[in-house]
């Protein structure tokens, strides 16, 4: 694996700014080329690499310094670019904003710096003309470990409108690669944490994806673009490699997905299988039982809170996962994992493994968080430390059993999550690349097939 494969990252101002737009369209404009697109999104959203996936045709995958570490970020991104012939990196919030209180850590100008990848800004230009060249001006010099190779300019007027933009940027010293009209088509819908995922509408989102493409296309210089892609240099670091299983029988894992559990990373797959598992998805809203031979259970994120009618109507399923669990095999459920193992959601009956209710509430509850594990389980020893993200507007009662999973420790100290019997369920999503002993761990207490 070469590790010179020609990147960008896609940056911006502030969120809101069309990063998502530029990025998924600027992906399927590439494909469209006939370049094989390796997708990436900075930070830990699942949803805006469901959209990079229907871009390229390859699987999204995320790249969080904070998760897993900085030195993590150039082995993971080489990993997802086997074979690929140009690579997209997608921004979070605003180019310079990272984990709050922790300087740059985790933001976007980290991992272009650690990448060693040009930057494109793109900028909302819909309220601005000359002032936009002092504000690109700010961002190409604030740091010059990061380097801002051109700009991308999104929501312009009028032609008139754009002439004034690119002579005020003449002076900048930074070029204008592209400039975008607002086309409504584009937009996508949102509800109460982001962006509706690909698998809740997806002949819409292909139709959306398709129309980024051609705004895309027919508004940016694509030539210039992928120039500035290939004067990348070579990363110092070889693709990641998740370690392999010591011997023993294969497991098979069954692992929720379909449109209500939509949340997971590429790694926890790649890890599982290489542990020893036979990794086989399934979809809750459809499927009346659990694979055959599940000798484990992994329920990660999504939006059970849209479902729970569907979910709860689907009994034996739901009878299926509570004797599975009772069974003492081992089952890891993140957010919205959690919720499908209450007794109920919103007054509709789910799984009833733990001891607890769950609820719709009225306040997000979001941020970075780190944790370590407060007893043994099915997927750490006790002491073990992780660092989490936490994104729901849910509310469970209790928050945490008489076993918790996880002691927060950072932004402030909680108990959280329950462990009981193989259960290990808890409102935080880690990242197993960062602690690939934890896939390991839970393979060896699967039964087999």
């Amino acid at each position: 694996m070469s590790g010179s494969v020609p990147r960008l990252v896609v940056a911006a101002p502030s969120s809101g700014s069309g990063k998502t737009t530029v990025a998924t369209g600027l992906m399927a404009a590439f494909a469209a080329r006939g370049l094989a697109v390796s997708p990436h999104k900075v930070g830990p959203d699942y949803i805006d690499p469901g959209y990079h996936a229907l871009a390229t045709g390859r699987t999204g995958r995320n790249l969080d310094a904070y998760l897993c570490g900085p030195e993590l970020i150039g082995p993971l991104f080489l990993n997802g670019a086997r074979g690929c012939d140009i690579a997209v990196v997608e921004g979070v919030m605003g180019l310079y904003d990272g984990a709050a209180g922790e300087g740059e850590l985790a933001s976007t100008a980290q991992v272009a710096r650690l990448l060693g990848a040009p930057v494109v800004l793109v900028v909302d230009a819909s309220s601005q003309s000359r002032s936009v060249a002092a504000l690109v001006h700010g961002f190409a010099s604030w740091d010059p470990r990061v380097r801002v190779g051109g700009v991308i300019l999104n929501k312009v007027a009028s032609d008139r409108h754009e002439e004034l933009l690119r002579e005020a940027l003449e002076s900048a010293g930074v070029p204008v690669l592209g400039a975008l009209r607002r086309v409504a088509r584009v937009d996508t819908p949102s509800r109460h944490l982001g962006l509706v995922p690909v698998a809740e509408r997806r002949a819409d989102a292909v139709d959306a994806v398709a129309a980024m493409a051609e705004q895309v296309r027919s508004g940016c210089d694509l030539a210039a673009l992928e120039a500035l892609a290939r004067s990348a240099g070579s990363l110092a670091c070889e693709p990641w490699e998740p370690p392999p299983a010591v011997g023993g029988a294969r497991r098979r894992v069954a692992v929720a997905s379909g449109p209500a559990f939509t949340f997971s990373y590429a790694e926890h797959g790649e890890l599982l299988t290489a542990a020893g598992a036979e990794v086989v998805p399934f979809d809750p809203l459809r499927d009346e039982q659990l694979p055959e031979g599940t000798g484990g259970l992994v329920v990660g994120g999504g939006f059970p809170e849209v479902y729970a009618p569907e979910l709860s109507a689907n009994e034996r399923l739901r009878k299926e996962v509570a004797a599975l669990a009772g069974s003492g095999a081992p089952v890891a459920a993140e957010c919205a994992g959690l919720l499908y193992l209450c007794r109920a959601l919103d007054g509709q009956p789910m799984c009833g493994v733990l001891d607890a209710d769950a609820r719709m509430g009225e306040r997000l509850t979001l941020g970075y968080r780190d944790a370590v594990a407060v007893g043994d389980s099915s997927l750490a020893a006790a002491g073990t430390r992780m660092r989490a993200h936490e994104f729901h507007r849910t509310v469970i009662e209790p928050g945490a059993g008489a076993a918790p999973a996880w002691g927060v420790v950072a932004p402030a100290r909680r108990v959280e999550g329950f462990v009981q019997q193989g259960v290990h369920a808890s409102y935080l999503h880690t990242h197993w690349a960062a602690e690939p002993g934890v896939a390991r761990r839970f393979v060896e207490r699967c039964r087999t097939s």
